[in-house]
Formats: structure tokens, C-alpha cells, sequence
């Protein structure tokens, strides 16, 4: 597109230019795209996913604190509604966003919730295998906040363990002294209270995380386990709040020998719980010998064997669709420069229109439901009067 906009026509001074242009639009709905994508995966916003997909493996899942039952046993766990319950069934209400969550089922119209599902009425009063935390209420991390917090004034990231499941501020996941590794040097992470809680299994896999060192850490030696043989790696030569990738390699799975035949360090050798940021191979490490295998699902851990359980299986199910970006960039190939200024002036006319739009609801403190946006475009239509065809040359 840049030969076509690098000359511009005497037509084109015409034209006022509007400070953006098409490919900017482009781009910024790719990027808005990618995020949606990113949480929404490949999910139905029409189908209850009940019954299409039921305990799923991974899904995006919402809390709606309005229909919570108040009666329910478990008040205090929440109840969890798949993407199209979200739209269709709890419309106005207090919805809690969740993200992902794993080998979950819909219970929307269940026991837990004081509504009638319009999508699918035929659902068992429990999912007894659903698994709920504080999400579900709004909460999040050890300091039980809700996010975005209103009282929080420090810039932060929140960062999802993959055992749990909650959600915590990267500041809450280090001891003093220490920082967060680049987000692209690792692809998940187990919080301090999961690892000390599976601490017998996952000790021997520390060798797999990034070791962020701070400064009281710089002489430490970490004690790792690797085939094995226990070692020490040396950090010493390490410098401050460095990253380092101590990758393991345990070689060839096998069904019947494990990999670790020391299985599990002795308890005084147990390293002290802590954070781990693991790379993204760090599961095909994991020791499949059938004693693990049976540790694992004693343990409710038999995920971690199965590839479509990350989040990054799950987003990139979104991804191998065709994105509006590619069709966009095609469409306006096919325009002549005319024409996508003529575009740019009316996005950004119906941007403002839109933003003024909203803006009367946030100063009254309302919430935008699906009509008054439908209203809005309703009266966009109403307004438009047909263009002035622009001359083709000038005279």
C-alpha cells in the first residue's frame, strides 16, 4: 500500500487529512483482536458449552456475583457461566471476567445460581467436578483484591499459576530484592503455595525454572536434582537480578523405569517454597514412568502430561483462523486512495459520535447494556445522508 499513498493526487489536497490511516485502524483491531483472542480462544458465543463441550479441557469463564445463590452451600465459591450464558442468560449483571480455567462445566441455571438457563434448561443441579477459588468472588492473590483494585496505586501485572489457577501481582511472587524474568523467557508459572503443597513432586524439577537472583541471593548455591544424582549449581558468578536458564534434560521417557530414580529428595534437602517461572518445555520433562503417572492423578496434577491443557494450546486454536487484520489489509488493497479517506473520515466520525455516546453513561455511572449500543448504531443509521460523489478529477 505504500506506493499508493506515497503520491498523493491534486484530489487528495482536497481532503483534509484526518491523521490516521486505514492501516493504523488495521492494526490497532488486530491488536484488540490478538487480547480477545487471547481470553476468548475459539469459544462459542451462541451455544451453551454444556452440552457441546462439558468438563472442558480449557474455556473462558465468568462469575456473576447478581445470581449468585445466597442460599447455595457454597456462597462462598462462586459459580462459574461459559461465554455464551455470559451474553444471553445474565445480560446487566455483575459478571466477574475469570479468564481461562480448566476442566470446568457450566452452571448457569444450576443449584448455584438463582436463574433459568435460555440456552440449555436441562442441567444437573451440581457439576461435582468443577473446582472453584476466590476468583469466582471477585478476589485475587494473597492479598484477596479485586482487579482492577480502585485502592491500588502501584503499576503491576498479574500473573496466572498453573496448578491453582489464581491470579497474583508479580510484586507477591518474590521474596525482597528480587524482580519479575522478561515475560518471554518463560511460558508458566507455579506459585510458592502450590509448590510447597506439591513440593515431594515438583522439587526435583527447580533445575527447569529461571532463577531470578537478587542481590542477598548472589553467593547462594541452588540444590537441584537431575537424573538422579543430586548437585549444587553454583550462582555465584551469577550477577545482581540476572536470569538463569538451568534447563534439565532427563533424555528418553520410559514406561517402566523412572527417570528420577531418587523419585523425591529427602525431606531436610527440600528446597524452601518459592515461585517458579518454568520455560515453555519444562512439561515434556516431566517423568512419565507409570509410578508418576499414578502420582499425578492421586494428586489431581494429570494435566501436566496432557499438551492441549496450556494456555498456549488454547490460544493458538483462535490463532490458526484467518484475522480481520488479513481481511481488512485485503479489502483495502482493492480501494483507491479516494475511497479510504472517505473510510477514515467516517471511522473516526463514528468513533467520536461513539465516545460521546459513552460518555454520558460513565458520568452518570451506568452500565452500557446491548440495546443502548444497538440504539446507538440504530441512530448512526438514521442520521446518514447519502454522500456527495467526490469528482474523479479536478477542474
Amino acid at each position: 500500500m505504500a506506493d499508493k499513498e506515497a503520491k498523493p493526487s491534486q484530489n487528495d489536497s482536497k481532503i483534509e487529512d484526518p491523521g490516521i490511516s486505514m492501516v493504523d485502524v488495521l492494526q490497532d483491531e488486530e491488536s484488540l483482536e490478538a487480547d480477545a483472542k487471547a481470553v476468548l480462544g475459539n469459544a462459542d458465543d451462541k451455544n451453551c458449552s454444556y452440552h457441546s463441550g462439558g468438563y472442558m479441557k480449557r474455556q473462558a469463564l465468568y462469575s456473576c456475583l447478581t445470581c449468585t445463590n445466597k442460599d447455595s452451600s457454597d456462597q462462598s465459591k462462586g459459580a462459574g457461566i461459559c461465554l455464551a450464558c455470559s451474553y444471553h442468560c445474565h445480560e446487566d449483571h455483575e459478571l466477574v471476567e475469570l479468564y481461562t480455567k480448566r476442566n470446568f462445566k457450566c452452571d448457569c441455571g444450576n443449584s448455584k445460581l438463582d436463574n433459568e438457563c435460555k440456552l440449555a434448561n436441562d442441567k444437573a443441579p451440581v457439576n461435582e467436578k468443577n473446582k472453584y477459588n476466590q476468583n469466582f468472588k471477585g478476589d485475587y492473590c494473597i492479598c484477596h483484591r479485586p482487579y482492577p483494585d480502585p485502592e491500588d496505586t502501584v503499576e503491576d501485572e498479574m500473573i496466572q499459576c498453573v496448578l491453582c489457577e489464581d491470579w497474583y501481582h508479580g510484586r507477591h511472587l518474590l521474596e525482597d530484592g528480587q524482580r519479575l524474568p522478561n515475560d518471554a523467557n518463560y511460558a508458566e508459572m507455579v506459585c510458592f503455595g502450590c509448590f510447597d503443597k506439591f513440593k515431594s513432586i515438583l522439587a526435583p524439577y527447580v533445575g527447569l525454572a529461571l532463577q531470578t537472583v537478587s542481590k542477598e541471593l548472589k553467593d547462594s548455591k541452588v540444590a537441584v536434582v537431575a537424573e538422579g544424582n543430586t548437585s549444587l549449581l553454583d550462582t555465584s558468578t551469577a550477577s545482581t537480578t540476572s536470569e538463569l536458564d538451568t534447563s534439565l534434560s532427563f533424555g528418553e521417557s520410559q514406561a517402566k523405569k523412572c527417570k528420577l530414580e531418587c523419585k523425591r529428595l529427602v525431606p531436610d534437602s527440600m528446597p524452601k517454597a518459592k515461585t517458579l517461572f518454568l520455560t515453555g518445555n519444562w512439561r515434556q520433562q516431566l517423568c512419565k514412568c507409570d509410578e508418576c503417572v499414578k502420582l499425578y492423578q492421586q494428586e489431581n496434577l494429570a494435566f501436566l502430561t496432557d499438551e492441549e491443557d496450556t494456555v498456549h494450546h488454547y490460544e493458538s486454536q483462535a490463532k490458526n483462523e484467518g484475522t480481520q487484520y488479513e481481511k481488512g489489509m485485503e479489502a483495502l488493497s482493492a480501494m483507491d486512495r479516494v475511497k479510504q479517506v472517505e473510510a477514515i473520515h467516517g471511522y473516526n466520525s463514528m468513533k467520536s459520535n461513539l465516545m460521546e455516546h459513552l460518555k454520558k453513561f460513565a458520568e452518570n455511572k451506568k452500565v452500557v447494556s446491548k440495546e443502548d449500543i444497538q440504539e446507538f448504531f440504530q441512530q448512526l443509521q438514521a442520521n446518514k445522508r447519502p454522500r456527495s460523489e467526490i469528482p474523479k478529477f479536478c477542474k
